[in-house]
């Protein structure tokens, strides 16, 4: 088990990068990181702090704060490095002159800039939680073979999605949910449209966002959806989301696949940049459901509410309705409606 620091030191909204370039044997060889190393004997981590600051830029902390512990698990490096936990600082003022590091090279870089560094993915995680100036946190982090495969924020294990290649097909690569919606890339999300037929044709059952998500806070969306996580399958997620959002305890064999959908939509939230590629695996539901038996799941779902298709896409068309709807989806429902028998 190791000890470490790990600092990053910012100016001008900028970060103090090291460049791992130097040393031939380094887990980090080509990354980007912060400075820092491991304990010494009997040092606590701000000892430790304030020696590898100084030792590899010769800067002096003046201010600065505890951020966090992140545990790290890795079958890489050394033993010491397979098991370590490491105290992150953030340095805001400190005073000396800066030298040169011969652990790699240091740069000032824009914090804009950083995501087009080589950067560790946990590194990322831990980064955006200290810029934000989180409470302090515990992140554990899980890499097998350089790749981060679980990460436990505060006790809760964070999702992780399969990303698929441009098929549909899954790459054999898991991503923390986060990043995935930094980066774009393409994830699988299971769609459910609950319908209910009407003397004019069809209602469908949509859902209003909770104010508190993540991305499209109180807009209107898919009666049911969510993202299908790593090692699972679009129609088992498509089971789950309904039970879990809806309270409709749905047969595998009562949902109707009727396409898939392959959506792109970016946005901005919370400031923070959200790119969402979406490849979704639509159903239908078509039993008899009953708005006030329903059993909503509050951190997801505001309300329900039943509305006739042709006049929610007209809604949709003129903008009178605030939605994250896919319309050539939408479409795709309209089309399997009206090639149902008695239409």
């Amino acid at each position: 088990m190791g000890l470490t620091t790990l600092c990053y030191i910012e100016k001008e909204n900028k970060y103090l990068m090291l460049h791992r370039i130097v040393k031939k044997h380094d887990v980090n060889k080509d990354k980007w990181i912060g400075v820092g190393g491991h304990f010494e004997h009997g040092e606590s981590p701000e000892d430790c702090m304030f020696r590898e600051v100084k030792e590899e830029t010769g800067l002096v902390p003046v201010q600065y704060r505890l951020c966090g512990v992140v545990t790290f698990l890795s079958d890489m490096g050394t033993e010491k490095e397979a098991w370590e936990y490491m105290f992150l600082y953030h340095i805001t003022d400190y005073k000396g002159t800066m030298k040169e590091c011969d652990e790699g090279v240091l740069e000032w870089i824009p914090k804009k800039d950083l995501l087009n560094l080589e950067l560790w993915e946990g590194d990322r995680l831990f980064l955006r939680y200290m810029d934000e100036r989180a409470p302090f946190f515990s992140l554990k982090l899980t890499y097998v073979e350089g790749n981060l495969m679980a990460a436990v924020l505060d006790g809760k294990e964070l999702e992780f999605f399969d990303l698929l290649n441009e098929k549909g097909e899954k790459t054999g690569r898991i991503k923390e949910r986060s990043l995935v919606h930094e980066d774009g890339d393409p994830h699988g999300t299971s769609h459910i449209w609950v319908v209910r037929r009407t003397e004019k044709g069809y209602d469908v059952l949509l859902q209003k966002r909770s104010a508190n998500k993540d991305s499209f806070p109180g807009c209107y969306d898919i009666s049911s959806a969510g993202h299908v996580a790593a090692g699972d399958e679009y129609l088992e997620t498509a089971v789950r989301e309904m039970q879990e959002e809806l309270g409709i305890s749905a047969a595998a064999e009562d949902l109707k696949q009727i396409g898939v959908h392959d959506g792109i939509i970016n946005g901005n939230f919370y400031g923070r940049e959200f790119r969402n590629h979406e490849i979704s695996a639509v159903y239908v539901y078509d039993k008899p459901v009953e708005i006030e038996a329903l059993s909503l799941q509050k951190e997801e779902v505001e309300e329900v509410i039943w509305m006739d298709y042709e006049t929610c896409l007209e809604k949709m068309e003129k903008g009178e309705i605030k939605h994250c709807i896919f319309q050539d989806e939408f479409e795709m429902l309209g089309e399997y409606l009206g090639e149902i028998p008695g239409n």
